[in-house]
């Protein structure tokens, strides 16, 4: 059997598999999260399993976003925490951004999993683990509609990871600005949030914890519907190309 070479997308894709399993081991990943990663995995291919220009637009402007907000929060679920930790830290670092954990699938055996690995990475203080401090955002029926006052429910932008769509449109009715990784371009996510990174998130979260370092003060013309365009015609011409070689 031929080795996979070290630079080769598909030994990354399986190391995430690895990293997904072992989070479900150790109580981080709902069996949910694993069934979405596949999904996922599907659109990876399909956008080559690299960093487009579209992505590395709206990474652009993610990081402005964040370096220029006011009150900005990280929301983090099991698949976040299980594959970008130590960049889920420096990201909130670099933007003066908090933490929150927001579950779907929530359980105080996964609080404390994700805590205890994001306090491992350097997490100082974590928002969403307090009922005290907790409220309702409307609109919303799952468990994600429990947040932490001072963390997503009196933020002005929220980066929202592999997210599902009911919960983004309540944050953008609460007058949110929404970040978020959708592999898939025409999600209800992806659609609705303010920028829209489309790429694999443990790709992307590398290029905005360096983007956000660096250059996250330059601001850049950005608009979400047409970089979604961009990276819809990306696609085609993706498959085009891969049709020709066949």
């Amino acid at each position: 059997m031929t080795a996979i070479p070290k630079s080769h997308p598909r030994l990354n894709s399986l190391l995430i598999r690895e990293k997904l399993v072992n989070g479900f081991d150790n109580n981080l990943v709902a069996k949910e999260g694993l069934l979405a990663h596949g999904r996922g995995e599907a659109f990876d291919y399909l956008i080559g399993e690299k960093t487009s220009k579209s992505a590395k637009k709206a990474i652009k402007a993610a990081a402005f976003m964040l370096k220029n907000a006011e009150n900005s929060v990280i929301s983090v679920n099991g698949n976040y925490a299980a594959l970008c930790p130590k960049e889920i830290i420096a990201l909130a670092k670099n933007t003066d951004s908090k933490i929150e954990v927001n579950l779907f699938y929530s359980s105080e055996k996964r609080k404390k999993a994700i805590t205890k690995i994001l306090k491992k990475s350097g997490a100082k203080e974590i928002f969403g683990l307090n009922k005290k401090s907790s409220t309702k955002l409307l609109g919303i029926d799952s468990a994600r509609r429990i947040v932490d006052k001072n963390g997503i429910f009196s933020a002005d932008v929220v980066l929202v990871p592999l997210e599902d769509g009911d919960r983004t449109i309540a944050l953008k009715k609460a007058k949110k600005k929404i970040i978020t990784f959708d592999l898939n371009p025409l999600s209800r996510t992806a659609e609705t949030a303010d920028i829209t990174i489309v790429d694999n998130v443990t790709r992307a979260m590398k290029l905005l914890v360096t983007e956000s370092k660096n250059e996250g003060k330059k601001s850049i013309k950005y608009n979400n519907k047409k970089n979604l365009k961009l990276s819809i015609l990306e696609i085609r011409k993706n498959l085009e190309r891969r049709a020709k070689n066949a």
